[in-house]
């Protein structure tokens, strides 16, 4: 009896006793994260402040952006005119708020048009596979040849003048990476267990595309779109600092810099205000978008 006891108690000696783990302590912020959400606080009160500007230019400046004061021209910024005057006496922030409207209409319009138009040929290109992927990825690859600036100029000349041709010339640039994402993102879902055990289940083909693929492929695309609007600013913004867009004296953005442009050594805040606008919408756009491609991951 006691050598049972004896070979009991050394075999419980020699099991370890378990011990619980405690938990693991939470992440603490450093100075680094905190600076991340200050700068993305700040791009997303500069996206809304722009949206402001377009939906309720008369809140912001009240004055008229297409008449001046002779006498009040070439103005350096000051408490009355903020971004200073140009050279017939016009305010230029009242032009840089209301030029705000055309600008950003342009922008979202192009991004629509790329949106839309790309995801259709990246889902198609993605879903069907074989020679319909293998012709429109030949497709998406001449277009992504192609220089932005240099197709979009050639698009807006063949359609001619105006805000909505701009729109057009750029959306139709910017296609090629949504249908890019978009393929990659559906090839992705597509090859993951959950969608095979679908097909397996005998869920038919438009259902699994619906509920599985779609909704599990359109996360990394809208993150795109936050991205590319701030490419779209720029390239709305070029094409009409080289006169393509609206009509003078209707105010766009990228028409101010070049109505500025002449007089940038006497009066360098209209080229470089309107331009530090246009600056601040891209930035915040482009951390806006990579933040939303960071949380869709």
């Amino acid at each position: 009896m006691s050598d049972i006891l004896i070979r009991e108690t050394a075999v419980h000696s020699a099991v370890p006793p378990v011990v619980e783990e405690a938990p693991a302590p939470a992440r603490r912020r450093g100075p680094r994260d905190v600076l991340k959400h200050l700068w993305l606080g700040a791009s997303v009160v500069v996206l809304l402040l722009a949206l402001g500007f377009a939906l309720f230019p008369s809140v912001f400046a009240s004055g008229d952006p297409l008449v001046g004061t002779p006498a009040d021209k070439l103005q350096a910024p000051s408490a009355a005119h903020w971004f200073g005057t140009d050279n017939i006496g016009r305010d230029v922030f009242t032009r840089v708020v209301h030029g705000s409207g055309l600008s950003l209409t342009a922008t979202l319009l192009a991004v629509g048009i790329a949106l839309a138009v790309g995801s259709i040929i990246g889902l198609v290109s993605g879903a069907v596979g074989g020679i319909v992927d293998a012709v429109l990825m030949r497709i998406v690859d001449v277009l992504l040849s192609i220089p932005t600036l240099l197709l979009s100029l050639a698009l807006v000349t063949a359609l001619g003048f105006g805000t909505v041709n701009v729109a057009i010339a750029v959306g139709v640039t910017l296609i090629a990476n949504f249908a890019r994402v978009m393929r990659s993102e559906v090839l992705r879902v597509r090859r993951s267990l959950y969608v095979e055990a679908a097909y397996a289940s005998g869920v038919r083909w438009f259902d699994v595309f619906r509920r599985h693929i779609l909704r599990n492929s359109y996360g990394p695309v809208i993150a795109l779109a936050a991205v590319e609007f701030g490419m779209a600013v720029l390239a709305v913004s070029a094409l009409s600092f080289l006169g393509f867009g609206a009509a003078p004296p209707t105010p766009e953005w990228g028409s101010l810099i070049s109505e500025g442009r002449n007089f940038l050594a006497t009066a360098w805040w209209m080229t470089t205000l309107p331009g530090l606008v246009i600056v601040a919408v891209v930035v915040s756009a482009h951390r806006l978008g990579h933040a939303l491609e960071r949380r869709s991951q």
